[in-house]
């Protein structure tokens, strides 16, 4: 198992701040306990993601937290990052690997058993499962309830983390399963304290026993 701690999952989402606001809401983050940074720009030209992504990676590399990169090889390969994320569009896990090598990390979304399967058998280290709520990130969502999220968790022995609309108030429903994290996107990129939003995320997962 490659050295990762998938307990909180931060990925990333610059829209509307400033570059210093975003790049500030990142450290506070680190400061409150993420523990696995993923970089996520789908709107950026190549050059302009690799420039963030470095001064990303720089501040991750201070907290000993590992960078992903959302879907882009070339990105990931061009900073050096610990690894990227690839989604059902992006490319296939197996194919990243070949270009990532064996000890960079690969994370996969996966929705269904079958899709968790085949993440995992193509080479795939963690699988991020949801989305458990609606969220208001740009991406589509398509929801995946608790029962699939835990049916996927025995059947693939990497670990699997929760995403989607998860927040301090609303973790319950994912007690009992044997989810080894929780992603989350605006619960902190939108918090007015980042790291009083991780610190609470954190503890209130922690307190799930899962």
């Amino acid at each position: 198992m490659k050295a990762m701690d998938t307990t909180l999952y931060l990925v990333t989402d610059s829209t509307g701040l400033s570059e210093e606001v975003f790049l500030r809401k990142v450290e506070q983050a680190l400061q409150g306990g993420v523990t696995l940074l993923q970089i996520r720009e789908k709107e950026r030209s190549t050059r302009s993601y690799i420039q963030l992504a470095q001064q990303v990676h720089t501040i991750a590399q201070r907290y000993h937290v590992p960078l992903l990169v959302d879907d882009r090889v070339d990105v990931a390969l061009a900073v050096a990052a610990e690894g990227v994320h690839v989604g059902q569009t992006d490319m296939p896990v197996w194919q990243a690997r070949q270009l990532l090598g064996p000890d960079k990390i690969i994370g996969a979304t996966a929705k269904t058993v079958p899709q968790a399967l085949e993440a995992w058998q193509q080479g795939a280290d963690y699988l991020g499962v949801g989305a458990i709520y609606p969220t208001t990130t740009k991406v589509v969502t398509v929801l995946t309830s608790p029962e699939t999220l835990g049916e996927i968790c025995k059947a693939v022995p990497i670990p699997v983390n929760a995403i989607g609309g998860l927040n301090p108030n609303n973790l319950g429903v994912l007690k009992g399963i044997a989810i080894q994290g929780v992603c989350v996107v605006s619960a902190i990129m939108k918090a007015e304290d980042p790291k009083a939003a991780a610190e609470a995320l954190r503890q209130a997962f922690l307190a799930l026993g899962c």
